[in-house]
């Protein structure tokens, strides 16, 4: 008999499903979802002010348009006449060093950046500066600035502002404001931090690993995904010829929480 191999993230047996030891049906209509991904990639359920900042960093980037590469690749195989899985597939394979892959890389930086700083002993400011020194040395860009849309991301601002009321800026975030003052420094102008950067920022200072960061994105744009390829399936004719600037939003106005 072939020694067992140990798992210590679900308990499954007839009638039982456990959760990192949690009753799955306690769980539900309980707990958020953002607080259950939470639960399985750690082992232990997060804070209340931890669950809300993940929750908001799951719905910051659940969708942006058509346009972006990932969208275009699901509502491509879609009007092929792919399943839905096959689609959904095509929009997570698109997510890569240029669209999607700028929260690991910024978290790296991050993490380089703060690093250097506790070394050293010198200011963040100086940390920063030092690391963008070292990226532009080797031909590298610090990722998660600059957008090819937004010059003030919004959803960028609302993950920070959110981070710093439920107190849980601490490294990660004061750090990305310091090197956008370096790069502005740099460059002579202003190149923002998006929402990219800000996702990566906030998992840093949440504990995640920056490798685990991209999968964030991709949890994240599901749904957005998954609209698009229905969207595709239902509205539009197969096999079109889908030219990327070509389109009109027809969907409700704009409308506020109450």
């Amino acid at each position: 008999m072939a020694d067992k191999w140990f798992t210590s993230i679900t308990d499954v047996g007839p009638n039982k499903i456990r959760l990192s030891g949690y009753p799955i049906g306690e769980l539900m209509g309980r707990k958020s979802f953002a607080e259950v991904v939470w639960l399985t990639l750690r082992g232990e359920l997060p804070s209340e002010a931890e669950g809300k900042l993940l929750d908001a960093v799951l719905v910051s980037s659940v969708d942006h348009g058509v346009t972006p590469p990932s969208t275009l690749a699901a509502r491509t195989a879609a009007s092929t006449g792919a399943p839905v899985n096959a689609a959904l597939a095509s929009g997570v394979l698109a997510v890569n060093r240029f669209h999607g892959g700028a929260v690991e890389g910024c978290m790296a930086a991050l993490a380089e950046a703060v690093a250097h700083m506790k070394e050293k002993d010198v200011s963040r400011e100086e940390a920063a500066a030092a690391t963008i020194g070292r990226y532009g040395e080797g031909g590298r860009r610090v990722e998660g600035f600059g957008h090819r849309l937004h010059d003030d991301d919004p959803r960028a601002a609302r993950l920070f502002a959110l981070a710093e009321e439920l107190g849980l800026a601490a490294e990660g975030i004061p750090m990305a404001r310091a090197f956008e003052t370096a790069l502005r420094n740099l460059a002579g102008k202003g190149l923002p931090l998006n929402v990219d950067g800000a996702i990566g920022a906030c998992l840093f200072d949440l504990g995640f690993e920056p490798h685990t960061a991209n999968a964030f994105f991709i949890l994240a744009r599901m749904p957005g995904w998954l609209a698009h390829v229905v969207e595709e399936q239902t509205r539009e004719r197969p096999m079109r010829r889908i030219e990327p600037s070509a389109w009109a939003y027809d969907g409700p106005g704009e409308r506020h929480l109450t």
